[in-house]
């Protein structure tokens, strides 16, 4: 006689890249008319990758810190996240990068890649979380690689999931999810 197994729910995950450096970023800053703002800067092009995943239903995330962007690292990736999350199967929102298509790839057998449509950045919640890293980290200057990796760590840790599904948890796409069930 064979035992059923448990059933498994469906989470639908949205990932992307996103590399952080030592190069300081500027953006607006409030001054006066005719004033241009003034900031610290440094011209280092030491960096990091940052892979992530959302999950804009519940607002929880998934990120970790990578020295390269390429199929090794992503696959990497998939394993830890698959280990994190083993009892659910994980449909992951991906872009067209060569590291996602590697022919070589080893998918976990609890995750399925979806490939959004080309060109289509736009489409993927996770753009947001960028997006508010970008703002968090404007007109910041750290003086290496190693206290970088402390502020990433530090902005990763306090990513709540009321940010995060603020973000990311557009209404129609989480719509479409409870429809189907996800």
């Amino acid at each position: 006689m064979r035992t059923q197994e448990p059933q498994r729910s469906v989470r639908y995950w949205c990932s992307d890249e996103s590399r952080v450096g030592l190069l300081s970023g500027g953006g607006r800053k409030l001054t006066g008319l005719g004033i241009k703002p003034v900031g610290v800067s440094q011209w280092k092009f030491r960096y990091r990758w940052l892979y992530g995943l959302v999950e804009p239903m519940s607002g929880e995330s998934f990120v970790l810190e990578f020295s390269h962007l390429d199929s090794q690292c992503f696959e990497e990736f998939l394993l830890q996240f698959a280990a994190e999350y083993p009892q659910d199967i994980h449909v992951i929102q991906v872009d067209n990068a060569g590291a996602h298509r590697a022919h070589h790839l080893e998918i976990p057998e609890n995750v399925m890649l979806l490939y959004q449509p080309p060109y289509c950045p736009e489409v993927n919640p996770i753009e947001r979380l960028w997006e508010q890293r970008q703002r968090d980290f404007r007109w910041t200057r750290w003086e290496d690689l190693p206290e970088l990796q402390g502020a990433i760590s530090d902005w990763v840790t306090g990513l709540s999931q009321e940010m995060v599904k603020s973000l990311t948890g557009w209404d129609w796409l989480c719509e479409g999810l409870h429809v189907a069930g996800i």
